[in-house]
């Protein structure tokens, strides 16, 4: 059974583990063509979609991942292969670095590099899949490899079905590294039918996800998985399918084969302990990972910024976010509606790109703003989309977008969005925003 490295119909690749993660979306955006970047510069919200899963929701190594992805992952290459380098879908070819200082590896990329380093063997990790999970028949790849993750068909009548398990160690920290990959995620971004987290005994956090492979369904792909975080600071990762492989494959049963009880005690087994401790240490920092880059305002001022802002009558539903992006979702009376802001500073460098065409207008003070409206490009039966993105001359931007839907690839739950496009306006242009910035 081949790994399967994603599907060119998925807007992101999945992201891996804490710095791998990061290396795989930095490889995968230094691929576009520099004729292509326009389409990735406009996409703000897009952006901070996947930062909100880099931080918040990379317990899924991509499971869990932006609005573009769905519990199913990436796993390509060494996020779920058993050694050698990870593969990454770029489109066109990556600038080269052209300085020494530029040719420096950097943390991220030594974080990389020493997990890819793994020496454990492949039987060990299948063994110890085997010992913890009901008795039925199995195929594994690569037994004679080594690495950190092992992918196998298990088969106990029902049908085949694709299970992996990675191992991986956290690095530590509140951000991609800690205690948001084991949270359970907003259904605003990803769709899932139940997912549920605890905390163990000995300090261990679990969290349980029963989702889907592909986030629009277009196939009956399921992908379940739990992921535990042990007190120590190591990640264990099961996925299981209702295929026999996560991409490509026909349905072969209703659901995966393995209950949550059951995907819960196979990540906690003891058999895990020694086989992790073969990891090789990540490289130190200072850093905190889960910060955000200079300038930008963090997740809860940006949610407090943002409810300063909005018009009255409105009930806040859900909301999240993390540095440099928010979301809320908004309820007048007449249906849910999903709201939407980047906060970026320093982007004077792409305002050809953003504001080089459609309905744009400059204001005395020098600010661009730029209003779109139409069919929202992920959404649901009949969602539609309003956005106005604005920047100042010295290149802060604010992008905000409201649709008539609770969520993305969620259907319509009212004509039109909640806020209109003057009331998107206001809190665009509000000075409240470089303020909070300049914090």
């Amino acid at each position: 059974m081949p790994l399967n490295e994603g599907s060119q119909h998925d807007d992101a690749p999945h992201e891996g583990f804490e710095e791998e993660l990061g290396a795989v979306l930095r490889s995968t955006g230094e691929g576009f063509s520099t004729e292509g970047r326009s389409e990735l510069v406009a996409g703000g919200l897009t952006r901070g979609r996947r930062r909100l899963v880099r931080r918040r929701l990379a317990v899924t190594g991509g499971a869990l991942a932006l609005a573009a992805v769905g519990i199913g992952g990436v796993y390509g290459g060494s996020l779920l292969g058993t050694g050698g380098p990870s593969k990454a879908a770029g489109v066109g070819a990556a600038p080269k670095p052209t300085t020494a200082e530029a040719t420096e590896p950097s943390l991220a990329d030594k974080r990389r590099q020493a997990m890819e380093q793994a020496q454990i063997p492949v039987k060990d990790i299948a063994a110890a899949i085997q010992a913890n999970t009901p008795a039925g028949q199995w195929q594994f790849e690569n037994l004679d490899g080594k690495g950190q993750s092992a992918l196998g068909v298990y088969d106990d009548g029902g049908g085949k079905a694709a299970v992996s398990v990675g191992l991986y160690r956290a690095g530590g920290g509140a951000g991609e590294a800690g205690a948001g990959q084991v949270e359970c995620p907003s259904k605003v971004h990803v769709d899932f039918d139940k997912c549920t987290t605890d905390r163990l005994p000995g300090g261990d956090r679990l969290m349980v996800i029963q989702g889907y492979e592909y986030p629009d369904r277009r196939e009956d792909t399921k992908n379940w998985r739990a992921v535990l975080l042990t007190k120590d600071g190591f990640l264990v990762d099961a996925s299981e399918w209702n295929a026999p492989a996560q991409k490509g494959a026909a349905v072969s049963r209703e659901n995966p084969p393995f209950t949550a009880a059951q995907m819960k005690a196979l990540v906690t087994a003891d058999d895990w302990r020694p086989v992790l401790d073969q990891l090789p240490e990540l490289p130190k920092t200072d850093v905190d990972t889960g910060s955000g880059m200079p300038g930008e305002a963090s997740g809860p001022e940006i949610q407090s910024t943002v409810r300063s802002l909005l018009p009255k009558g409105l009930r806040v539903t859900d909301k999240g976010g993390d540095y440099g992006y928010g979301f809320l979702v908004v309820d007048d009376g007449k249906g849910k509606s999903l709201f939407e802001i980047n906060v970026q500073p320093n982007m004077g460098g792409a305002a050809g790109d953003l504001f080089g065409s459609g309905e744009v207008t400059t204001l005395p003070d020098g600010r661009k703003v730029k209003v779109t409206q139409g069919t929202a490009e992920k959404g649901g039966s009949g969602v539609v989309s309003w956005g106005v993105d604005t920047m100042t001359p010295e290149g802060f931007r604010v992008v905000v977008s409201s649709m008539n839907a609770g969520g993305h690839r969620q259907d319509a739950t009212r004509p039109e969005p909640a806020l209109t496009v003057e009331q998107l306006k206001t809190i665009a242009l509000s000075p409240k925003w470089q303020k909070t910035s300049a914090k």
